[in-house]
């Protein structure tokens, strides 16, 4: 009986030792030094200073306009309401609407196919092909607005939406097949396998099993790609001439104040903060699949 008590009080304390090492084992949490925080405020303010500037005026009106207050000495909501108040605002507010989400919604589309081609088939120079897509991106927008203005006028699609969503479409697309190239290599390929084995066809394999695997990645490009399209003022003040197809950006470059030569500050300030706020939300809600979407493919292993 000794010898089994002695023999159970040496394998307890051999057991503790493993808890103990591992307690003294620990990383002690480092404490973040003061100077750090500070430098995260700056950074911050900097940032966000411009954006509460914007709404800083948007609440001025008059003299108002005049001062550099940080605080407006008499804020007033009248500029928000004058811009919902114009008709032609709120007309390009859909139009940037449909443009912007039909753009994203094809690009989705027709990117998730070329991705997944250029990341899982065999093709002779596929990385040929994404270095050409990739350099679409590069080309700047002026060096063909004036020759899409001339096509677009002699083909009839000129101020009219889908004018500017073939456009727009080019230029997004290149981005949403770079991110969704690297999310669909990074999927094991015995997901498909095991799928065509079940029965399912190549296209329902890619469906059912590829596509919701890479939703993070289809977020961030679907994401930045009704960014850039909603933002896009170029091509929105070069292939449209009247409100019936005209963007928001394009649309403010054209607000006017009580006289010929008066600039409404007040009005343009309180219409960018407007097309502002639904971008702000949409980053805020998605910024984790967003950063996951811009890194994946940067860590092997």
């Amino acid at each position: 009986m000794a010898t089994q008590a002695g023999a159970a009080t040496v394998a307890g304390a051999e057991a503790a030792q493993p808890r103990v090492a591992r307690r003294t084992l620990k990383p002690e949490r480092t404490k973040t030094p003061w100077w750090m925080w500070i430098a995260v405020a700056a950074i911050v303010i900097f940032c966000l200073f411009p954006f509460y500037w914007l709404v800083n005026i948007s609440l001025k009106q008059g003299s108002d306009l005049q001062s550099s207050s940080l605080i407006p000495p008499h804020p007033t909501l009248e500029n928000y309401k004058t811009v919902f108040q114009n008709d032609d605002f709120v007309k390009s507010l859909r139009n940037s609407a449909i443009v912007a989400l039909s753009t994203t919604l094809l690009g989705l589309l027709v990117g998730s196919f070329c991705a997944y081609a250029l990341a899982r088939l065999h093709l002779r120079g596929k990385f040929v092909i994404l270095g050409i897509v990739l350099t679409i991106s590069t080309f700047p927008q002026i060096a063909i607005a004036a020759p899409l203005f001339k096509l677009w006028s002699d083909i009839g699609v000129f101020n009219t939406l889908i004018g500017l969503i073939i456009p727009y479409l080019t230029f997004a697309l290149p981005l949403s097949i770079y991110i969704l190239v690297s999310f669909f290599r990074e999927i094991p390929r015995d997901l498909e396998e095991a799928a065509l084995v079940d029965g399912a066809t190549n296209f329902q394999a890619f469906r059912k099993v590829v596509v919701p695997l890479a939703a993070p990645g289809l977020a961030t490009a679907g994401i930045l790609t009704f960014i850039g399209a909603w933002n896009e003022f170029l091509l929105a003040v070069t292939l449209t001439s009247s409100p019936a197809a005209r963007t928001v950006p394009a649309q403010i470059s054209f607000f006017t104040g009580a006289t010929e030569h008066e600039i409404p500050y007040g009005s343009i300030s309180a219409a960018s903060v407007v097309i502002s706020v639904p971008l702000i939300i949409l980053v805020l809600l998605f910024q984790k699949r967003i950063v996951a979407g811009l890194t994946a493919g940067a860590v092997k292993g």
